[in-house]
């Protein structure tokens, strides 16, 4: 006999996973935009002479963007709705492909990849949003993972399209079609993706728990019987109407504020969960690998090729952790890829620990080259498995829903800041000391294990309403 758990997930409507995939191609432009530059960043170097500390700025300015467009995008989201903000965030991301290919100096560069940025933090906020509010509670974890899974492609698609622009152009700094430089079809590619998702936007119904909040009641219940089984949908608005109530006998107002440093405790479990999720280095990987291979010692074409093997490894992990979350739960996915990365960075700090030469011109001698690389796609398997898409996951389902737009949007704002530091720091810090920067990420790797050992409960299984109670303090009133 099929276990309940079997029956519900056979009883999904095949629209509820269109719907989740739709949502989740915010996140194959959040990928795309984010990691279409690590082709191009020796290019742009050379062509706008810039420093490394400009560089570095160049690359990770996008990422304040983001901070700017995750926090924006819950009040945008709060006030106007999921589906408006999505249509935004393909429009910044069109807006910013076009500009920053034709970009005509460094500063004009940054301005485009800072509008680049808002889209991409639209996009991180919504989608998960956006999908946990239309999951079925069994499977909302693997639904949800479809964010991971669309940003990992995403990914993908911008360092194949990097290689085969720099490889058909005989270089990214080589002219190619109608006499432009490769690295900058690199940023015109995502034009492409940006119009195809906005007119996903146009296609899709509003969330319906964002209906009921607005006190559209006949409109979430059309949206219910479409992605429900049949019967459930009163059950679903009355889940979400009872939720109301209590938080107006709380006296709650929707407000992320709290007695823990300003915020409700809650959404300091979302920030902290963002912050370890960067902390550990991951970015550094996708957007520094080709420069960071081309060091080691391979060609530019090795290297962007073992960047794209890095990025289908990392789809390939992240279709493991979607087969698994509802299945063994959150808690115990994201332990086991805490130690794996704190082991493979380790590992990487080691290896390059007996490099000969500095700055670029460095090598590693006998097999250090290739357990480095090893390492390297260890982390990445490790990341993809586990804190890449279930980060994702817990900000969907953690936060009450008067708030999960703004807390989500706090959270991923945070992660987007990590990231910027991250992003920024890590030339500057190469350039001091490989082994000491690798091995400061296993230490973040290292703490992510222990707050997850100590602070995330499980929440597999639960509806949004239930999952969220897990965070409140015993004896307290929901908060």
């Amino acid at each position: 006999m099929p276990t309940a758990q079997e029956q519900t997930t056979a009883q999904i409507p095949q629209r509820v996973i269109w719907l989740a995939l739709a949502g989740a191609v915010g996140g194959f432009l959040f990928g795309f935009d984010s990691s279409v530059v690590n082709g191009a960043v020796d290019a742009m170097k050379d062509e706008f002479a810039l420093s490394e500390a400009v560089t570095g700025f160049a690359v990770a300015v996008a990422l304040l963007g983001c901070a700017a467009g995750a926090y924006l995008a819950g009040k945008v989201a709060d006030h106007y709705g999921r589906i408006p903000a999505m249509k935004l965030g393909a429009l910044l991301f069109l807006v910013s492909a076009l500009g920053t290919g034709f970009a005509f100096g460094v500063w004009d560069l940054v301005f485009w990849r800072l509008v680049g940025g808002l889209g991409i933090g639209l996009a991180s906020v919504i989608a998960p949003a956006y999908i946990s509010e239309i999951s079925p509670r069994h499977v909302r974890g693997r639904l949800a993972s479809l964010q991971q899974l669309a940003i990992t492609t995403g990914i993908f698609a911008a360092l194949l399209s990097d290689a085969l622009l720099a490889t058909s152009a005989g270089g990214a700094d080589q002219a190619y079609w109608l006499g432009i430089e490769a690295w900058r079809w690199m940023f015109l590619a995502a034009a492409l993706p940006a119009v195809v998702y906005g007119w996903i936007a146009f296609t899709l119904p509003e969330s319906p728990r964002f209906l009921v909040f607005q006190g559209k009641e006949d409109e979430a219940r059309k949206v219910f019987d479409s992605i429900v089984p049949a019967g459930e949908t009163d059950r679903h608005i009355r889940e979400i109407q009872d939720a109301i109530e209590e938080d107006k006998l709380a006296g709650q107002k929707g407000s992320v504020r709290g007695k823990t440093f300003g915020l409700q405790a809650v959404v300091w479990v979302g920030i902290t969960l963002s912050v370890l999720q960067q902390f550990v280095g991951i970015n550094v990987i996708f957007y520094y690998s080709t420069t960071l291979w081309k060091a080691v010692g391979f060609q530019e074409k090795d290297s962007l090729t073992i960047s794209v093997a890095t990025s289908v490894t990392n789809i390939l992990v992240t279709l493991v952790a979607i087969a698994l979350v509802d299945r063994i739960g959150r808690r115990p996915i994201l332990l086991a890829g805490s130690v794996g990365m704190a082991v493979s960075l380790g590992a990487m700090a080691v290896a390059f620990s007996t490099a000969v030469g500095s700055g670029e011109d460095i090598s590693l001698p006998g097999a250090w080259g290739p357990v480095a690389l090893v390492a390297a796609n260890v982390f990445v398997v490790s990341f993809g498995a586990s804190w890449g898409p279930l980060v994702w996951v817990l900000l969907g389902e953690i936060f009450p829903s008067r708030i999960r737009a703004r807390a989500l949007g706090l959270a991923a704002a945070a992660q987007w800041v990590a990231n910027f530091v991250i992003t920024l720091s890590f030339p500057v810090m190469a350039a001091g000391s490989l082994p000491l920067t690798y091995a400061m990420y296993a230490l973040f790797a290292a703490a992510s294990f222990f707050f997850v050992m100590f602070k995330v409960p499980e929440t597999n299984g639960m509806s949004l309403e239930q999952a969220e109670t897990l965070f409140v303090a015993k004896g307290s009133k929901k908060a």
